[in-house]
């Protein structure tokens, strides 16, 4: 695919998530439907469900042969990665959401045959749009981010989800101890924002593909490292636990995790 095709097929995408982004926005001065998906830490809201169907209708008007993988499920039951394929989180982060009404980020990613094209993570509330891939470059509002520095686990705060550092899986503790401190923001999007923007050096999760899907493009396309934990490569229609990472935080954490997955 040539630049001017990649830049047009980018100029779209943004105006659908300014779209989007309108839309949440508006309904955030309603009375919210929330209900819980499989517990009471796992919510979806009719935010959710009515933005990935605004993204999904853009998406099939522009391009009626795509697949897409959605998190709410109005997508398409995708078997294999032929051909064009988007993945959309209309609301990552659901009950900062709900909680905060903060701290959320709505991501699309395309992909074709499989390979890396374009990833957006758009942190709603504070309107700061991150965008790009490995042809275009990475850019936050429309400005070239720059690659972070490349530092170790031991001189960087790292991010990990809660459940995993609470019920010592994986030898996550001793990484965390490793660290330079810890933190959680409760979205896959904002954290791995802090990740492009050289704030933290690894986010350890686990995720499924609309979790990483956008982030996996932005991140690689910066330098940085997306493989499971034990770094194997990760399957873009598989749920894992996935680490991103800067190059020399991988490699400190690696050994640390070893054999426990």
């Amino acid at each position: 695919m040539n630049e001017a095709e990649l830049v047009r097929i980018d100029r779209h995408v943004k105006q659908w998530l300014h779209a989007s982004r309108e839309f949440i926005l508006n309904q955030m001065q309603a009375t919210l439907n929330v209900s819980q998906k499989t517990s009471r830490r796992d919510l979806v809201t009719n935010v959710d469900k009515e933005n990935e169907k605004l993204l999904i209708n853009k998406i099939r008007t522009f391009s009626p042969d795509s697949q897409i993988l959605g998190e709410e499920g109005f997508g398409d039951q995708i078997k294999n990665t032929k051909g064009w394929v988007w993945v959309v989180d209309p609301i990552d982060g659901t009950m900062n959401f709900v909680k905060q009404r903060d701290h959320f980020a709505t991501m699309i990613a395309l992909y074709i045959d499989g390979e890396s094209v374009l990833g957006y993570i758009y942190d709603i509330m504070h309107d700061d749009l991150y965008s790009g891939g490995p042809s275009l470059g990475v850019f936050k509002n429309d400005q070239p981010l720059p690659k972070p520095e490349n530092t170790a686990l031991h001189d960087g705060l790292i991010c990990v989800s809660g459940p995993l550092v609470l019920h010592q899986k994986l030898n996550l503790p001793a990484v965390v101890e490793q660290s330079a401190g810890l933190r959680n923001y409760g979205s896959a999007g904002i954290e791995i924002i802090h990740l492009l923007t050289g704030k933290i050096v690894s986010y350890i999760s686990y995720l499924k593909p609309w979790d990483f899907g956008a982030g996996k493009i932005l991140a690689e396309s910066l330098g940085l490292a997306v493989t499971t934990v034990d770094g194997r490569p990760l399957d873009m229609l598989s749920s894992d636990f996935v680490m991103v990472a800067t190059v020399k935080a991988q490699q400190d954490i690696l050994p640390i995790i070893g054999s426990n997955v």
